[in-house]
Formats: structure tokens, sequence, C-alpha cells
């Protein structure tokens, strides 16, 4: 016998396979979305190592008496702009205001208008299909 999702994971009555397919497929989106997000910050952060680490560099070249080259870099890499008139923690900012929070409205649009507000319905109901006589939580 299947195993039946929790609650919070089950289809609402009337609800057909098409819409809970479509609404796996924006919550795909989404997650890939949250994917995409991570690689900005991760993109932003190391941006600011680099910079912290060249500020590292430069400052070993002055004490090797490199002076004039330090200042010549601090001029043009150091806390340079990554885009025209942007640090990467405007881009961020600017993705989120612009992309990023009005997906997260229009994902929980979908699935307030279309499964009672549920996630993962689609992925709960293939776990519940794929356990029939599958492995058990218990490990021997």
């Amino acid at each position: 016998m299947a195993e039946q999702p929790d609650p919070m994971h089950q289809r609402p009555t009337g609800v057909d396979d098409a819409t809970v397919d479509a609404v796996g497929k924006i919550g795909e989106a989404f997650e890939l979305l949250e994917r995409a997000r991570g690689a900005l910050y991760e993109f932003h952060q190391r941006i600011g190592w680099v910079d912290d680490t060249l500020g590292d560099g430069l400052d070993q070249l002055r004490g090797a008496g490199h002076t004039e080259l330090a200042d010549e870099l601090a001029r043009t890499w150091l806390g340079r702009n990554v885009l025209p008139g942007l640090w990467t923690f405007e881009i961020v900012e600017a993705f989120d205001r612009t992309y990023y929070e009005v997906a997260v409205e229009s994902e929980r649009k979908v699935r307030d208008a279309l499964i009672e507000g549920r996630r993962h319905v689609q992925e709960a109901e293939r776990k519940a299909k794929r356990r029939l006589d599958g492995p058990s939580d218990d490990v021997a």
C-alpha cells in the first residue's frame, strides 16, 4: 500500500492532474530561480573577497617598495565597479527588487489560487507512488 502524503502536501479535492503538473512546473522554475539567486550572491561575496585580497596584495607591494605600481592598481582596479556605476551589492538589491520579489509573489499566487497554497504536491505524490514496497526509514 502506498504511503499517503501528509495533509500539507496532499492534492486538494477537485484538483486535476494537469493543474498539479502545471503548479509543479512553476515550483520547479522557482527552485531554479533560487539556485540562480544563490549564484548571484556567490558572485557578490567572491568579488568582495577579490577586492579584500587585492587590497592585501597592494599593501604587500607597497611594503616591498613598489608604491607606484600599487598606487596605479589602487586607482584602476581596487574598489572598481563591476558594471558601470554598480558594485555587486547594488546588483543584488536591484535583482531582488525587480525580479526576485515579483517571482516570490507570483509563485505564491499560483499555489494559493490553485492548490490552497500547498507546496510540493506533485513531488509528494511521486514519493507516495515510489515508496510502494520500497525502503523504509529504518536502516538496518
